[in-house]
């Protein structure tokens, strides 16, 4: 059984937990950080579970994650274009702080791929969710089940944060913080390295750069001590960087030479 206080200090309002220690009449406290308390009190107005409104909103959530890709993507498309443009004229600062927007974007989309993928997993194994009553998700959905609660809120798909509430309001208040703290490493590692709010590393950028460059056939290459720091194995420039030579191609206002295949 759990009771709980408020505390107030001069940065935050914090909600401390007191879990009595089974024996010894004693507590442990524990304080929980104020994206924590807004997860209690969104448990506490939710819906109750309804598995039909819930399969919809996976089918939709689907679509919806696939159209915001696209939308990214293209985007991103035209922003590498304006770098390659920037590079092209010796605006080189200009250029990277316009690619460290482009790398933060690119997470975001992979991001999108991924829940994409959770949902059609839940989607598809959808029974069993339903046909549990247990305090977990079934191993078999877990991990996409706490993928989506974790990250959803990191994106603008209303239908997915629908489901997150949902699953929160199914599992109960303990798992929901368990996961949004990420308690016992709960949350897959290529969740974890696509939610974290880091400032891309001068090496990464540099090959983002080369990439564009490259690609776009404009004559700049980055300074040979970047070049000797590779970027981190968590994110592939090359790929994304990558750039479709036919999407395009008609544009009049490009001046640039469009990448070819090869």
């Amino acid at each position: 059984m759990y009771c709980f206080r408020w505390r107030s200090c001069a940065t935050r309002s914090c909600l401390i937990l007191l879990s009595p220690i089974i024996g010894s009449g004693g507590c442990v406290v524990r304080l929980s950080s104020c994206s924590t308390l807004r997860l209690i009190h969104k448990l506490l107005e939710m819906v109750p579970w309804n598995s039909a409104k819930v399969k919809v909103q996976l089918r939709l959530a689907i679509q919806r994650l696939r159209t915001s890709q696209e939308k990214k993507s293209s985007v991103a498309k035209a922003a590498r274009r304006d770098i390659a443009t920037l590079l092209e004229r010796g605006k080189v600062e200009t250029a990277r702080i316009k690619t460290e927007s482009i790398i933060n974007e690119d997470i975001a989309i992979e991001l999108l791929e991924v829940l994409e993928l959770y949902c059609e997993i839940v989607s598809t194994r959808f029974g069993l969710v339903e046909n549990s009553n247990a305090r977990e998700p079934d191993p078999g959905v877990s991990e996409a089940i706490i993928g989506i609660v974790y990250s959803a809120h990191r994106t603008d798909v209303k239908e997915l944060q629908f489901i997150r509430e949902s699953f929160m309001h199914r599992f109960g208040r303990e798992w929901s913080i368990a996961v949004m703290e990420n308690h016992d490493d709960r949350v897959s590692k290529r969740i974890l390295n696509k939610t974290m709010d880091e400032t891309p590393s001068t090496a990464l950028v540099d090959a983002y750069l080369t990439e564009i460059a490259r690609g776009y056939k404009v004559d700049w290459a980055p300074a040979q001590a970047a070049l000797e720091s590779p970027p981190p194995d968590s994110v592939d420039a090359a790929e994304f960087t990558a750039i479709d030579p036919e999407s395009d191609e008609n544009d009049p206002n490009t001046d640039l030479e469009e990448p070819q295949e090869g």
